[in-house]
């Protein structure tokens, strides 16, 4: 097979989908791969490195979608690159459809097939392909909510971890999973007075099992919320649906409840947001103010740390993407039950029933409704 590997252009997005040692392994199956010039030069590869383990280099983006018959991505398509993506190809990234109907819209019309690393699940439920990103951006949640939290940024004014004689910051983790479980071992670590929420009991007792004598669990429920973000200094969005746009955990009239200066850092931003009033930002902008709660919203967070992201992501991605290039995308998500979970949309037909619930479309529940 024929994989191609562009240079990501979302805002500062500096992570690249596939390490050189990834190219090799691709070339241990014979598969050829092109790289875009540069492609991975600020997650610290060279072109050198990847001609060295047996790329190709290409020098635009064009020209990698025009001859690959895989696309390895990091991020979602964006605009300008709606219209480079062929019938048939594969497509294989982090989409989140169920946050952004004209991506939506644009891979049903192009007739790809479009298998996102965030649907892709085990069969216990976990999200192998989510998880090294999500470890990612609960610690980085953490990392941009102590900074902001400064007053030179608008912020209260609070070190997170106090000092002797002063009291610590007042952490509040909406949700229990990876990414809010990182973020409040991460706090934790920092000092910090952590409540960490969720709707799961068995999860709750998992994670006061787990969790430092500083962390605090709770059912997360309307009243407690509210409760708990009315002292809190730094409020962690956590909340996944796999697949689906995140509730609204935080309404627009509860920010009236907290105190001016409280940090917001919503990581299901690229997900719709569980704050109602969060909508993604950047790393070049990355936070606003609304009603004096300042928000940090960015839609790729591990792109900042971008070494680290993506030697996990490879990680985790890397097996899969050989089975999809061993055997072809048809035949992968027939033997492979978690990456026939990945599939979104394949030859104009949506598979993923909360996208297509998101925006009220028709959903194919079969592989062959799809490509007959």
């Amino acid at each position: 097979m024929i994989i191609g590997v562009p240079k990501e252009i979302k805002n500062n997005e500096n992570r690249v989908a596939l390490t050189p040692s990834g190219v090799a392994e691709f070339k241990k199956f014979g598969h050829t791969v092109y790289v875009q010039t540069n492609a991975g030069i600020n997650s610290g590869f060279s072109d050198a490195a990847y001609v060295e383990a047996g790329a190709e280099i290409l020098p635009t983006i064009e020209a990698v979608y025009k001859i690959a018959e895989m696309i390895i991505k990091v991020k979602e398509p964006i605009a300008s690159e709606y219209p480079l993506i062929k019938k048939d190809q594969l497509v294989f990234t982090y989409f989140h459809f169920a946050s952004c109907e004209p991506l939506t819209h644009a891979m049903i019309e192009s007739g790809a097939i479009c298998l996102a690393y965030e649907t892709v699940e085990k069969a216990d439920r976990s999200l192998p392909l989510l998880v090294p990103m999500s470890e990612v951006a609960g610690r980085m949640s953490i990392q941009e909510g102590a900074k902001f939290l400064e007053k030179p940024l608008q912020g209260k004014g609070i070190l997170l971890g106090g000092v002797p004689g002063v009291k610590p910051a007042k952490v509040v983790v909406l949700g229990g999973g990876v990414v809010g479980t990182q973020a409040a071992k991460m706090a934790a670590g920092f000092g910090a007075q952590v409540t960490i929420m969720d709707l799961s009991l068995a999860r709750l007792r998992y994670l006061d099992d787990i969790m430092p004598a500083n962390v605090t669990t709770l059912m997360s429920n309307h009243y407690n919320i509210c409760q708990e973000i009315a002292t809190a200094d730094l409020v962690i969005g956590a909340v996944l649906i796999p697949g689906a746009k995140a509730p609204h955990l935080i309404t627009r009239d509860m920010l009236k409840l907290m105190s001016p200066g409280t940090v917001v850092v919503d990581v299901a931003v690229d997900q719709g947001g569980c704050i109602e009033t969060c909508t993604p930002t950047t790393h070049e902008k990355p936070t606003f103010i609304i009603d004096d709660i300042v928000h940090y919203c960015v839609a790729n967070m591990p792109g900042a740390v971008p070494y680290t992201s993506t030697l996990a992501l490879t990680n985790a991605t890397l097996p899969y993407a050989l089975q999809l290039a061993n055997k072809g995308w048809k035949k992968a998500c027939a033997e492979n039950e978690e990456l026939k979970k990945g599939l979104n949309i394949a030859n104009g037909k949506i598979l993923y029933k909360g996208v297509a619930d998101a925006f009220n479309l028709p959903y194919n529940e079969t592989i062959e409704e799809a490509v007959c």
